[in-house]
């Protein structure tokens, strides 16, 4: 259960029982998917070759509107925006539209942790949604595998003393395991005894999320261009200070093989029955944070409208939606939504944090810039803006008045959903007035110009998305961009690693800080992913369980269901 549904109680599901799913043959013809052509995996899924791609944007004769949804700064309590994305999909389908929503797949590290699951929650949900949480249908497993591969046969490397020889103190590949585990997070591991063992040396590991084998298969636009992406994946240095990539290891084939299933994207379905496409995860504090480019394609190509959930607020999901996915896939963004919670901005205005639900209409005023600066990013990411209201149990009329007025004074459409309790009927207006935002003809565009050199993209986005005065380079992050530079990789994109509870590096600054600076630690090469990580503030790329972990709630029935699993 997640922390939002604990605030807001059982979902309203008659005996709690999963409803029913459809045959996935028939969620397939409701986009015009010939039924032969998916391949069945497992209860609730089937894969959509990648191969088909192609073929069905040529037969589109028009494309779906393209919507993000993103968010104020979450909290702790979490804001709904799969909740709000799956609605809103669901509500567009009861208006007669051919309706998609692509969502990342929920990754074992919160689901297990301290966030829960990732499928949605209450009447708006994606199904079978207890097995999407847990790693269905092995995608995450897969990645796992290809990265730990590349892990071993770099280690085979340095054991064998193969030429061309590689320094020890310069290995920049870890591995990965799907769940949290602080223990993980430092460790010095040994080659062995024997003839060719290595010296000691440091090692970690990242959550499977962070792999940029995920953001890797995220981001190919086909089977060729994963090849190459997984080839050009960079891993060391040589002694001779060059730099050393997977295909230096022939390491991108088996990588590939162990890949297929993974790379063609899931259909699944919404509570309701409507299609949904759930494929990749990558977070969106340290990586770019949204399903992949081949499912965001295909929706487009068999929808009227594709909602597409970006992660955590504007300042994470959105921004690196505009400036890395959108430009990659040439995916022309017609409106946002920004879900907001009275919850969050009574914890963004200095309300008591343990009693989110208590009303206080002070704190909701002063968490409302917060929503503000929101608002401007969407804007200076040039689109239309719908504010959707979640509604939760306890919120008074007057405190929804506020920030209807809020939106109203700054021009900005409002409309509340009850998705979570009503299903698609509860973001039917949310919906009209997303459509309405579609019809003032705005595109979004990147806010960063490709011509930037990494430092100053990363002065832009602390003063223009983040609100501070600019970036504090550490020594390592000197170093990191002469040697980026060095190779001729300066120019790339900037994806920055940050938490996502606030604007600033510094999880606890609530609210719109002002006033401060960036620190950023690394600037870490991503090659295959196309794009430098810069890790600010104290960003963790392995997670660790809360004193109280979900997984001690996940249990499995004497019928064979899985329980505990919200």
């Amino acid at each position: 259960m997640t922390t939002s549904e604990r605030l807001r109680g059982t979902p309203p599901r008659e005996g709690g029982a999963r409803p029913g799913l459809r045959p996935m043959a028939q969620v397939a013809l409701d986009l015009g998917l010939d039924p032969q052509r998916i391949v069945p995996y497992g209860r609730g899924c089937a894969k959509v070759p990648a191969t088909l791609l192609p073929e069905l944007e040529r037969s589109s004769t028009s494309r779906g509107k393209l919507i993000l949804v993103t968010s104020m700064t979450p909290t702790s309590h979490g804001e709904g925006k799969t909740v709000t994305s799956i609605g809103l999909a669901m509500a567009f389908h009861t208006l007669g539209y051919r309706s998609t929503v692509c969502l990342r797949q929920p990754s074992l590290g919160p689901t297990l942790g301290l966030k829960g699951g990732g499928a949605g929650g209450g009447r708006a949900t994606v199904e079978p949604s207890a097995e999407i949480n847990l790693g269905f249908p092995g995608d995450a497993s897969a990645v796992a595998s290809a990265h730990n591969l590349l892990s071993a046969l770099l280690d085979n490397h340095l054991h064998h003393q193969l030429d061309p020889p590689l320094d020890p103190k310069r290995i920049d590949w870890p591995r990965t395991m799907d769940l949290d585990d602080r223990a993980l997070r430092h460790l010095r591991i040994g080659m062995g005894a024997g003839p060719g063992s290595g010296p000691e040396r440091e090692e970690n590991f990242v959550i499977t999320a962070a792999s940029e084998v995920m953001a890797v298969l995220g981001l190919a636009g086909d089977h060729q261009d994963l090849r190459e992406r997984l080839g050009r994946i960079l891993v060391g240095r040589l002694k001779g200070r060059g730099p050393f990539f997977a295909r230096d290891l022939r390491a991108q084939g088996a990588m590939l093989a162990l890949l297929r299933d993974a790379f063609q994207p899931n259909l699944v379905q919404t509570s309701e029955g409507s299609p949904a496409f759930v494929h990749t995860g990558p977070f969106a504090n340290i990586a770019h944070g949204t399903a992949s480019l081949l499912s965001i394609r295909m929706a487009r190509a068999l929808s009227d409208v594709c909602l597409v959930e970006t992660g955590f607020g504007s300042d994470l999901g959105a921004e690196k939606f505009m400036d890395l996915v959108s430009p990659l896939g040439h995916l022309p963004v017609e409106a946002a939504v920004i879900v907001v919670t009275l919850p969050a901005l009574r914890s963004h205005g200095g309300g008591d944090p343990d009693r989110p639900l208590e009303p206080n209409l002070t704190a909701v005023r002063a968490g409302l810039p917060n929503l503000e600066k929101h608002l401007e990013n969407v804007e200076k990411l040039g689109l239309s803006a719908v504010v959707a209201l979640n509604r939760f149990p306890g919120d008074r009329p007057e405190e929804v008045r506020e920030v209807a007025r809020f939106c109203d004074d700054r021009g900005a459409s409002f409309a509340e959903s009850v998705a979570y309790e009503k299903g698609g009927s509860g973001a039917l207006e949310l919906a009209e007035r997303v459509l309405e935002a579609t019809r003032k003809g705005r595109t979004g565009r990147p806010l960063l110009p490709p011509s930037l050199d990494a430092e100053e993209k990363l002065t832009v986005l602390a003063r223009e998305i983040y609100g501070a005065d600019g970036v504090d380079l550490s020594p390592e992050a000197k170093s990191d961009l002469d040697e980026v530079r060095a190779m001729g990789l300066g120019g790339l994109p900037v994806c920055v690693a940050k938490t996502q509870l606030s604007l600033s590096d510094d999880p606890h600054v609530r609210g719109r800080p002002r006033g401060y600076r960036i620190a950023v630690r690394r600037v870490l090469p991503r090659t295959g992913a196309g794009y430098l990580v810069a890790t600010t503030g104290q960003i963790s790329l392995m997670p660790g369980l809360p004193r109280l972990p979900a997984a001690l709630d996940v249990d499995l029935s004497d019928l064979g269901d899985i329980t505990g699993v919200r």
